[in-house]
């Protein structure tokens, strides 16, 4: 396996939801940009075989495709939390609509990053408005 040199991996603002990912291919990571962003996965690892008067199990570490497994309950919520965010966080107290307008308020002279924001927001999203609106991601 060939090794990839990514010379400026960042592409995306910390502020913004990503727009843009790496692709990884049957050979692991490539610098190929692809639109869109990269849905929730994990690599699933493999143990290789215990050796004689081996002490433990290792974990072979090739990061590949064939590897990828999809994180669907992570993706789910992430696309309901954005259809609320787009919706404007209807179904939140007084107090959490006024929290997040000081989060989110673009005038803010430290603002959250986006990873930050989504935290605070799934959070809120599964404790006031999941249960509220009958969904199931709440369980």
């Amino acid at each position: 396996m060939s090794q990839v040199v990514i010379e400026n991996p960042i592409i995306n603002s910390p502020f913004g939801e990503p727009t843009r990912h790496f692709r990884f291919a049957d050979e692991g990571i490539t610098d190929e940009i692809l639109d869109g962003r990269r849905t929730s996965s994990y690599f699933v690892p493999i143990a290789k075989s215990k050796k004689r008067g081996a002490k433990q199990l290792q974990f072979d570490t090739e990061w590949t495709q064939d590897r990828i497994e999809e994180n669907k309950l992570v993706n789910d919520i992430r696309r309901r939390v954005a259809m609320w965010r787009k919706g404007g966080y209807l179904g939140v107290t007084p107090t959490t609509a006024r929290l997040i307008a000081y989060w989110t308020d673009p005038d803010r002279e430290k603002k959250l990053f986006f990873c930050q924001n989504e935290a605070l927001e799934t959070a809120i999203y599964l404790t006031e408005v999941a249960r509220k609106y009958g969904d199931a991601c709440s369980r």
